[in-house]
């Protein structure tokens, strides 16, 4: 049987990863990263045991991939940083994305009890 700690663990692990494979590939533009900043959020907010996801999609580097006459690139890890806060029977597991040789990871913060 899982210790709390550990399903606070595992809740934050399922969230990253719905996020990440639901939206990479998402076309996005300058003009578009704070919407889907919010999309991105609320829905995984959504699930539960997550409190709150902060989004942040870093507007020059969306600009700087566009490569075509389009105006849009498609959303990637090393364009946004996450960060999440899940709470699980009084325990709290703060996450964020980091890329690491150009792969995007999950990084586990802290985890603390109450």
């Amino acid at each position: 049987m899982a210790t709390d700690a550990q399903q606070a663990c595992f809740e934050a692990g399922i969230k990253f990863g719905s996020l990440y494979h639901q939206f990479a590939g998402t076309p996005v533009s300058p003009a578009s990263t704070r919407s889907l900043e919010t999309a991105i959020a609320e829905s995984i907010e959504n699930q539960p045991y997550c409190e709150s996801v902060a989004v942040d999609i870093d507007d020059d580097a969306v600009a700087a991939d566009i490569d075509h006459e389009n105006g849009y690139t498609e959303l990637s890890g090393h364009l946004m940083e996450v960060e999440m806060r899940i709470e699980y029977e009084g325990v709290t597991a703060r996450t964020r994305m980091e890329m690491e040789d150009g792969y995007p990871l999950m990084s586990l913060v802290s985890v603390e009890s109450e």
